[in-house]
């Protein structure tokens, strides 16, 4: 090698091992300043809880605040635009949720681009979503509310906590996979839907345990089966899908850390890492499954997959149904 060449590769080398240690000394300083984390849900919700049981955690780790910033509205894309806008410095996370997935495919335009302006995080909880009907239908399995709704078409409706909402794809899952005519009717939220269903103003919502919890236990809904692979340990007196007879019906909603495309890698992987340590834990995960739900904490690259593979899935079901914002 000329010596013009051994300078270029030891100035090259020098560049490359210089960046790492960058890279390792923000990881090993980050955070030092209050982080935001943005939600694109009111207070209260499972959303606003799984955030809140996080970020507590960081700040107690780390020292440094995590602050809670709901900004709903527009289907969650206020506050992910927020973030898509925001420096990539880890200072601004979004939780998002399975929603986050949909909404590529009913929006016709978004002001962000849901794959190049976010870098996943993890995937810190999924939530199988529960099918209830109200106690006024003669339906208790999940063949007799089939056999019902294919006997009065057009006269049951189905409650959603908001167009683009894990909850309203539960329900147009339902529809496509049975063959069904029943009407969307989407509220402001899960507790308006399920208050709804209670009233018999809609005859089915899907929902997570925890938002159906109060309903389920009055007596006021009734639950069907648990749109899961396997039964929940919550309610394992509860059939899956699959064991009522629609293999296919499967939906959940689940909740995730974004960050702003280009925010470093030693940064993201840092936040991974001590999110699924958390979620993991035996105590933090005896918690979560007692609310129905798993706690997963994966890895930044399996969160992107599985972002991307439901983005595909909902956008087949929006395309081949036509289905639109109310």
């Amino acid at each position: 090698m000329n010596p013009a060449m051994n300078r270029a590769a030891c100035a090259l080398a020098f560049a490359f091992f210089g960046a790492c240690y960058a890279l390792a000394g923000i990881a090993a300083d980050y955070p030092t300043k209050p982080i935001r984390m943005v939600l694109g849900v009111t207070p209260g919700g499972p959303t606003d809880i799984f955030a809140r049981l996080v970020g507590q955690r960081l700040t107690e780790l780390w020292g440094q605040a995590v602050i809670i910033d709901n900004r709903p509205g527009a289907g969650q894309t206020i506050a992910a635009d927020i973030v898509a806008r925001s420096a990539p410095d880890g200072y601004t996370l979004f939780m998002c949720t399975q929603t986050f997935a949909v909404n590529p495919s009913i929006f016709k335009k978004l002001p962000y681009d849901s794959l190049r302006d976010f870098a996943a995080v993890t995937l810190v909880v999924s939530q199988p979503l529960i099918l209830f009907v109200s106690p006024a239908l003669p339906a208790r399995s999940l063949r007799g509310l089939i056999e019902y709704a294919r006997a009065n078409p057009g006269k049951l409706n189905f409650g959603s906590s908001g167009p683009s909402s894990s909850l309203r794809f539960g329900g147009e899952l339902l529809k496509s996979l049975g063959g069904l005519t029943l009407v969307h009717v989407p509220y402001k939220g899960a507790a308006p839907a399920l208050t709804a269903l209670a009233a018999n103003q809609v005859q089915i919502v899907f929902s997570g345990l925890p938002a159906a919890r109060p309903f389920h236990t009055g007596g006021r809904i009734r639950p069907l089966a648990v749109a899961a692979a396997k039964r929940l340990d919550a309610m394992p007196e509860l059939p899956t899908t699959a064991e009522a007879g629609m293999p296919g019906l499967i939906a959940e909603s689940w909740f995730g850390v974004l960050a702003p495309a280009k925010t470093p890698q030693a940064v993201i992987d840092r936040l991974a890492g001590e999110i699924g340590r958390y979620i993991r834990a035996p105590e933090m995960r005896a918690r979560i499954v007692a609310e129905g739900a798993v706690p997963v904490g994966n890895s930044p690259s399996e969160f992107s997959a599985l972002i991307r593979a439901e983005m595909q899935k909902w956008a087949k079901l929006v395309r081949e149904h036509d289905i639109r914002i109310e």
